[in-house]
């Protein structure tokens, strides 16, 4: 029926398999549709479009800010970490679709040359813009507490499930590098050239709540207090109580440790190893009774500790722990501002166990995701031949790798939010990376009407689907009631 096509290719095995290409509305990344419901579900479009400047001239603009920001975070979450495949995906319906303002097949449509109503996704050099105009301070800072809004509001409507407290889990990651952007340098303990930010999470429910972007060589605990103290603020502002701080055995210094103290707040850590804590646990390290089924024996002691840079004595736990074979138990320490009433030594382990969860979700944040963090200072030395005939700022790289290290755990915690919810659906586990390959790259061909488009999945990706979307209806987060 008039339809444009081509066979570029019969397959040689087998001469009855031809290869074909039309102008049919398909794409590969149809969940894109289920990630752009679950931010307009928790009301992210007023947030954002309330905080954020534009410093655009509103005669030239094609692609609102919203859009923009849209299609950032929405092809990170569908796994396209390079900014060049926005080019590739500019004409893909599904990201038309999620990405755009407008309503019904308007997305869809063609438009005349010259236009400032888009016609597909914004270009690789307009996303690039868009970071730039992200890169000032105060913009950043809108990023950021945009972060903590998505979980909190998740949370909130979460109408089964309410929390009296919570766990807030800090740790540093490695994110590695290839060039010599500003501010990544090389790291000993880790072997590489990277960036090492801070980044904590909610231990209960997996959510990212901040993320700081660091130098690459700087010690663990560096800006750790700047970055604990306001984030339980706000948290204790827009979510609930935090009961404990989880810490790695880098963070523990005397400051963060006393100001931890000073607002009450319970602390759990592990704590290196040095010759003054292997002579304190020299007299504990005797064999300890054979381990009854899987599980290693533990043996715990209690015991006071101050190191040299600690302006107080502190509890510290010793953990024993024989596996079947083991001539004599590993050991390592605990530390903790609570008192063995308060906590007895084998729920601290307990509690500082249920870390792995939160180190798993850090994970999977690196694995899956992968922030690429590729910005630098690139000098304009010609245009098209020529040299410019005006020159414009550079913008700051360390502040736009940080700007896309905040799109990255905005898309996390979206796709983590949906994540949840097929859980809650199916009864069963769903890690990141399968939940991206199995629910949102998902092939689909869009059939246009006169005012509907309809997305045909297929049979197995529908049930899924169908599980999801019963669970994705009960999301709705509501504003707080003005005051009377």
């Amino acid at each position: 029926m008039g339809e444009r096509q081509s066979t570029p290719f019969t397959l040689e095995f087998n001469r009855s398999i031809q290869v074909e290409s039309r102008e049919d509305r398909l794409t590969g990344d149809a969940g894109a549709l289920l990630v752009r419901e679950v931010f307009s579900r928790l009301s992210l479009e007023e947030f954002f479009q309330e905080r954020l400047v534009d410093p655009r001239r509103p005669e030239l603009i094609t692609h609102p800010q919203i859009e923009l920001l849209r299609s950032h975070v929405l092809l990170l979450a569908q796994g396209w970490q390079d900014q060049d495949d926005a080019d590739q995906h500019r004409k893909d319906p599904a990201m038309r679709l999620a990405v755009s303002q407008r309503r019904g097949t308007r997305p869809l449509e063609s438009q005349p040359e010259g236009s400032q109503t888009p016609a597909g996704l914004a270009s690789q050099p307009t996303l690039s813009r868009l970071v730039k105009a992200l890169s000032t301070s105060p913009q950043r800072s809108v990023l950021r507490e945009g972060l903590l809004t998505v979980a909190a509001r998740r949370i909130q409507a979460m109408r089964d499930r309410r929390f009296r407290y919570l766990t807030l889990d800090v740790d540093s990651l490695p994110v590695e590098v290839h060039g010599q952007q500003e501010g990544s340098l090389y790291n000993g303990h880790y072997g590489v050239r990277c960036y090492h930010p801070l980044v904590a999470i909610i231990g209960e429910t997996g959510d990212l709540v901040d993320v700081r972007l660091r130098e690459g060589n700087v010690h663990t605990a560096a800006g750790a207090l700047e970055f604990i103290l306001p984030l339980i603020d706000r948290l204790e502002s827009e979510v609930c109580q935090v009961a404990s701080v989880r810490l790695d055995a880098g963070f523990p210094e005397d400051g963060l440790l006393s100001a931890l103290e000073a607002r009450k707040v319970g602390y759990v850590a592990r704590i290196k190893k040095n010759e003054r804590l292997k002579d304190l646990a020299a007299p504990f390290l005797q064999a300890l009774p054979p381990c009854l089924g899987p599980e290693p024996s533990l043996a715990f002691h209690e015991l006071s500790y101050q190191a040299s840079s600690w302006t107080a004595a502190r509890r510290i736990v010793l953990v024993l722990q024989q596996s079947e074979g083991d001539l004599f138990p590993e050991f390592f320490f605990l530390l903790t501002n609570w008192s063995a009433k308060q906590t007895t030594a084998v729920a601290l382990l307990d509690l500082y166990r249920q870390r792995g969860t939160a180190e798993g979700h850090f994970g999977e944040l690196m694995s899956v995701l992968e922030p690429a963090l590729s910005s630098t200072r690139r000098k304009k030395s010609h245009y098209r031949g020529e040299s410019p005939k005006k020159r414009y700022a550079s913008q700051d790289p360390f502040a736009a790798n940080e700007v896309k290290l905040l799109l990255n755990a905005l898309a996390y915690n979206l796709v983590h939010a949906a994540r949840c919810l097929l859980e809650e659906a199916t009864g069963q586990g769903w890690s990141l990376g399968r939940f991206v390959e199995r629910v949102l790259r998902v092939a689909a061909r869009l059939v246009v009407h006169a005012r509907r488009v309809v997305v045909v999945i297929n049979s197995q990706s529908a049930v899924v689907w169908q599980k999801l979307w019963t669970a994705l209806s009960q999301l709705r987060w509501l504003p707080p009631p003005l005051p009377a």
